[in-house]
């Protein structure tokens, strides 16, 4: 067979239909080579989990602790997250344990990942045997046939009939727990948006929407001139915050942005990083935008900016402290540093704890040079027998060498923050001592001799804490919220 080169595609050159018809048999061929090669992967997973109770079980550790370690290391292995790698070994376990006809139908290549996975999903509040009969039902010799017919919204459709015949109360008994985990999320969104998602019971949120449309309709007819979903979007927000009509973005927050000098006062041109506006951070911002952020805080008074500083080398200067815990300011720029996500590679999960790479325990220090961000189970992670870290360097940026317990080793390195106004030449030990700014509640300012500096401002004291100003009837007079004053 031959196959179409780099020189080929988008080319326009002619080829036979008989070739044409063997790149499609050739597609539908490799692809039931990758759902084979996911079937392989499965069974390793399962085999390294339970190898890896096995052995710490030998070591006596406690059943809840064991096997902790194993969705990082396949995470890593398969360049996914943990929390990916966590779901990969579960749902392996149910397919190789559980489901052998779902099973089967992978290892031939007749299902794919995705497929399966659903079977898993739709049948996890059944009995194991409920779940086998649906197994037998939809993937067993006489279902094939019509599986392969079958588009996913439709399988999904037949699992949820199947559950509801074999096991009415525990299709009720789901829909309940479903009702106790409603929330409200947030994640971060390009071009410096983000959702935010309201998990809710069907009748209240089809009720919430019909009623935020009926407004914007109106609101259209009246002759608004934004888009339907624009008016939806602010009259949510506008009702949220109880804020009035027009002013659904003067909002009170704090917006942590990691930003160099040039950028926020020069004009530069280099983006900034929306370090917590949201889980995980909003990303990299154009620098007009950033400050353009920052301008609107001024302005409309509404928002507060941390704002993060390096030193001449574009590093975070390394801080000290002797508790035991990294204190606030010591924790907010292990955050900056990783940007808000976990500093483990392939994983995308915002930072919850703040963790020694030696262990304290060991001799490590509370710093920032043995500190990085971790999420909860990464962090949990390396705790399980065989896991060691070491700080180290790569192109003048913090990095963590992480050897696993089967010896791979893994280097995640941080993120290069924003380059400062002035980078000191090849041989030149600093510029003289001159000014910095300094934020009017930075609790902060690093120093060293060749004057590199870190400030860093926390969080604003709160409303009721702040004196009031001007005349009786206004709360406080609107100030500037920073204070570009310097400091030697």
């Amino acid at each position: 067979m031959i196959l179409p080169g780099a020189p080929d595609i988008g080319s326009g050159a002619l080829a036979s239909s008989a070739a044409q018809a063997e790149w499609v048999d050739l597609l539908g061929e490799l692809e039931a080579v990758k759902n084979a090669i996911t079937a392989t992967q499965a069974r390793l997973a399962v085999a390294l989990d339970e190898a890896t109770r096995a052995d710490e079980a030998q070591q006596s550790i406690r059943a809840e602790r064991r096997g902790r370690g194993v969705p990082n290391q396949v995470g890593a292995a398969l360049r996914i997250s943990p929390h990916a790698g966590a779901g990969f070994v579960s749902t392996s376990r149910v397919w190789a344990t559980q489901m052998p006809n779902t099973f089967a139908a992978l290892q031939t290549g007749v299902l794919s990942p995705w497929r399966a996975t659903l079977l898993v999903r739709e049948t996890s509040h059944l009995s194991l045997e409920h779940r086998a009969l649906i197994d037998e039902e939809i993937c067993g010799p006489a279902g094939l046939a019509e599986l392969a017919r079958m588009g996913t919204r439709r399988l999904v459709a037949r699992i949820k009939e199947l559950a509801a015949r074999l096991d009415v109360h525990a299709c009720v008994k789901r829909n309940a727990k479903a009702v106790s985990e409603r929330r409200v999320s947030i994640r971060p969104a390009p071009d410096l948006m983000v959702y935010l998602t309201a998990l809710v019971p069907m009748a209240q949120g089809v009720q919430a929407y019909a009623q935020l449309k009926t407004h914007a309709e109106a609101a259209k007819a009246g002759g608004d001139e934004r888009g339907t979903g624009q008016i939806m979007a602010d009259t949510l927000i506008e009702r949220v915050t109880v804020r009035e009509p027009g002013h659904a973005g003067d909002v009170p927050v704090t917006i942590n942005l990691l930003v160099s000098d040039e950028t926020l006062l020069a004009g530069g041109g280099q983006p900034a990083v929306m370090v917590e506006g949201a889980p995980a951070g909003a990303g990299v911002i154009p620098a007009p935008v950033a400050r353009n952020l920052a301008a609107h805080a001024i302005d409309t008074d509404t928002a507060w900016l941390r704002s993060i500083y390096v030193n001449p080398h574009g590093r975070l200067l390394a801080t000290t402290s002797t508790s035991r815990f990294h204190p606030q300011g010591l924790a907010a720029l292990l955050r900056a540093r990783e940007q808000g996500i976990c500093a483990t590679t392939w994983c995308d999960a915002p930072i919850r704890h703040t963790d020694h790479v030696i262990p304290h325990s060991e001799g490590g220090s509370t710093s920032l040079d043995n500190g990085q961000g971790l999420c909860a189970r990464c962090n949990h992670a390396k705790q399980a027998p065989g896991w060691q870290q070491k700080a180290t360097q790569l192109d003048g940026r913090h990095a963590v060498e992480t050897v696993t317990p089967t010896g791979h080793t893994y280097v995640s390195v941080a993120p290069t923050p924003p380059t400062p106004a002035w980078t000191p030449a090849v041989g030149v030990a600093g510029p003289a001592p001159g000014r910095i700014p300094r934020s009017r509640y930075q609790i902060g300012c690093y120093t060293t001799p060749t004057h590199g500096a870190i400030a860093y401002r926390p969080s604003p004291p709160t409303r009721q804490q702040r004196p009031a100003h001007g005349p009786p009837g206004r709360a406080r007079a609107r100030s500037p919220r920073f204070d570009l004053s310097w400091t030697h």
